[in-house]
């Protein structure tokens, strides 16, 4: 890139926006790109304490998962055309044979999804993600925050009569819960 063209073309969006798809075809976006009502969202890089949260969630996750469900970090879910999200983690289903050049998954496959909430991404965290995870029906919703550099666990359910999450508990030192499957974390 010379000093006359400072952006990639792609930096400028379309009249009407971003698609879904569109992020499997952008040269050289940043990692953790995602894109909410069709803008491109760049997020800021992981934290260290957001990836110890992670690492310890996704090891008790994996072991507590049954067989019909893979847990996933680092990649993207397609919740309509126009919002394609990276969650920290989520559960998502085995069954369709995701291929190794798999790189996002369908709203209608995930389980679980999980954010770890930081100083960037708390509005993204707390508000648009869990509305737009609902109204893509997505069953179980968990949101990580750090209290005091420790993490506290709010977990939450969609009810099928509002299409909204419904909390369904706040963990502070130990996470256990039965749904939506079985998990014992110990947090501290």
């Amino acid at each position: 890139m010379d000093d006359l063209t400072p952006y990639p073309d792609w930096i400028r969006p379309p009249v009407h926006g971003y698609r879904a798809d569109d992020l499997d075809r952008l040269p050289d976006a940043p990692p953790r790109t995602e894109l909410i009502a069709g803008s491109l969202i760049f997020t800021a890089p992981r934290t260290k304490w957001e990836t110890w949260v992670t690492g310890l969630l996704e090891k008790a996750l994996v072991a507590a998962a049954p067989a019909i469900w893979e847990v996933w970090r680092s990649m993207t879910v397609t919740l309509d055309a126009r919002n394609r999200f990276e969650p920290d983690l989520m559960a998502v289903d085995s069954r369709p044979g995701w291929g190794p050049e798999t790189t996002f998954c369908r709203a209608e496959d995930v389980l679980l999804a999980v954010e770890a909430v930081t100083e960037e991404s708390v509005e993204r965290d707390r508000e648009i993600k869990p509305r737009k995870y609902a109204a893509a029906g997505i069953r179980h919703f968990w949101r990580v925050e750090n209290v005091d550099d420790r993490p506290v666990v709010y977990t939450y359910e969609l009810d099928p009569a509002t299409n909204r999450y419904t909390p369904t508990g706040t963990f502070h030192d130990r996470l256990k819960v039965e749904h939506p499957f079985p998990v014992d974390i110990e947090l501290s």
